[in-house]
């Protein structure tokens, strides 16, 4: 016979799950701002006190709701990482950008909490130790990672530290001392030019900043992760998408 404390938690993990699941539909459909614990609590049949036995507050419960799109986002990009064989790093990071795309202009309500204004006074600070905090660390540690493994395999042409304008070398060092595993401040310099690109043509593309241009922008998405490649020295590591 099972034990009623081992039945309990499972429908207490259940009904968690659950709850989080129709938060995350109304945050998808209407933003942080109109995310009502009342509704939420009778869409999974609770009524609005017994939701507090389950979280504190809102907040905490979109601070979860945060966390699981960031832990989906990760899953998501490290299954194609995963999946390059023979796993070298430059295809490894190509291949992680796209999938950033792809799971992106899939889910273009999610990628805003996360990533958009909506995400302003939800997502907290990537310093804190919340479980939105520590999943996005995860995500930025993904490609963090990636490009360092790069340029350990193969070190790539770099701005030495004298030729960096003193306050963004100052500001490098100070993130460079968050990375697992120290690297010329130049390396870090390259990391987030490249990071801004990728993430830039994300955001422009998904917010429909693209299209007094582009219906489709996926071609040129392709030529700045080609162009990307060339300056971290992996262009033989581009394939075309589908191959």
């Amino acid at each position: 016979m099972a034990e009623p404390g081992g039945r309990r938690e499972r429908l207490r993990a259940e009904t968690l799950r659950d709850i989080r699941s129709a938060a995350r539909r109304v945050l998808v459909e209407h933003g942080p701002d109109g995310l009502a614990l009342r509704a939420i609590a009778r869409e999974v049949g609770l009524t609005a006190p017994a939701l507090y036995r389950y979280y504190a507050s809102r907040e905490e419960l979109v601070e979860q709701v945060v966390a699981d799109l960031y832990d989906e986002l990760c899953d998501h990009l490290e299954a194609a990482r995963d999946a390059v064989a023979p796993p070298r790093p430059g295809a490894q990071l190509l291949v992680t950008s796209r999938a950033f795309r792809a799971w992106a202009v899939g889910h273009p309500p999610e990628f805003g909490l996360l990533f958009g204004s909506a995400a302003d006074g939800v997502v907290p600070d990537e310093t804190g130790d919340g479980p939105a905090a520590v999943a996005g660390r995860r995500f930025g540690g993904i490609f963090a990672a990636l490009l360092a493994a790069v340029y350990l395999q193969r070190p790539f042409p770099v701005p030495a530290d004298a030729d960096l304008e003193p306050d963004f070398r100052d500001q490098l060092r100070t993130w460079c001392a968050t990375f697992p595993v120290e690297l010329p401040l130049g390396v870090m310099a390259v990391f987030l030019s490249c990071w801004v690109r990728l993430y830039g043509l994300v955001c422009m593309e998904v917010f429909g900043h693209l299209r007094f241009a582009l219906v489709d922008a996926a071609p040129l998405f392709e030529a700045e992760m080609r162009a990307i490649g060339e300056q971290l020295g992996i262009s033989a590591d581009w394939v075309p998408p589908g191959t």
